[in-house]
């Protein structure tokens, strides 16, 4: 096989560009759309979503997009930026009312079940494993669609592992706040036990970029285990990271719970305690704040 020279620059492809642009046309249509409504998507969210979508084109069009099928470490860093980072990010991005138009399609509403988190995280894994297996891994090397179905198939699992954790989409009511942190924890070991074969396993799984690592002056095993290395970095770094912004959403929805309980009360309106968690978890605390102000009136003063 001959290895062109190594690219130094990034070049946009139209077809994958196509995806992205699309993505992000019907994201912020549908944001006008709920902000005209009066129902604005938060900023941060917006940010959130154009920030992943701007990370896949990083790991796409830069020069990490072509060294990928040069050096393995170089496809570990784009996997690690579609498949973590940009499908977090992603994910950070949606509330509820952006998915109603997807969730009216009947196919679509039916798919909300792939979120549960006994059924994402276990279609992640397996996922994960199946295309780090070498014959897998070598024939997305250089072939453009089974390369494309690799990262669409990584993008997607990867957002449905994060859905339970921070996605819009009803959760089961028993997975709290000491399940989310198990389920983070459960994530980032499965993933480290990938990452301990790549290192530690003595053997060149990916021959196809010995052309590529001759050309760079590195060892296929350094190589392999170097990117193995960068797979438990990125995941422990990702792994705290969530495991604090699950503590701190922990906080801030137990506190926005027990206000609309005090509202409610305040009132004289019944509000269950499992209707508000799931209206917070929901990011539906504003709009049930509304109807329970709406809905009563504040007790008369005391005037004795």
């Amino acid at each position: 096989m001959t290895l062109p020279l190594a690219h130094v620059a990034g070049a946009l492809v139209p077809l994958e560009a196509i995806p992205l642009t699309a993505a992000a046309i019907l994201y912020w249509r549908r944001a006008m759309v709920l902000s005209r409504d009066e129902r604005p998507v938060p900023a941060w969210r917006q940010a959130t979503f154009a920030a992943g979508l701007a990370t896949i084109a990083i790991a796409l069009f830069s020069p990490i997009g072509h060294l990928s099928e040069e050096l393995v470490i170089a496809h570990m860093g784009e996997h690690l930026l579609i498949a973590d980072i940009a499908a977090l990010l992603l994910v950070l991005g949606l509330t509820r009312s952006l998915l109603q138009p997807v969730l009216a399609i009947r196919v679509f509403n039916r798919l909300q079940v792939l979120a549960h988190p006994a059924v994402a995280f276990p279609l992640w894994a397996l996922n994960l494993f199946f295309w780090h297996l070498p014959a897998l891994y070598q024939d997305a090397y250089g072939t453009a669609p089974i390369h494309a179905l690799e990262h669409a198939s990584f993008l997607l699992f990867g957002c449905l592992v994060w859905m339970p954790v921070f996605g819009p989409l009803p959760k089961p009511e028993w997975f709290g706040a000491g399940w989310k942190v198990g389920y983070v924890i459960a994530v980032r070991f499965t993933g480290a036990l990938l990452g301990n074969v790549l290192m530690w396993s003595g053997t060149v799984l990916y021959p196809i970029y010995a052309p590529g690592e001759r050309y760079w002056g590195i060892a296929p095993l350094a190589d392999q285990s170097t990117a193995g290395v960068l797979m438990m970095l990125e995941g422990t770094f990702l792994a705290l990271g969530v495991l604090a912004w699950v503590f701190f959403e922990v906080s801030r929805e137990s506190i926005e719970k027990q206000r609309l309980l005090d509202l409610a009360h305040r009132r004289g309106v019944a509000l269950d305690e499992r209707r508000a968690r799931r209206a917070v978890a929901a990011g539906h605390g504003a709009l049930l704040e509304e109807r329970l102000t709406a809905a009563g009136r504040d007790p008369e003063p005391d005037r004795t």
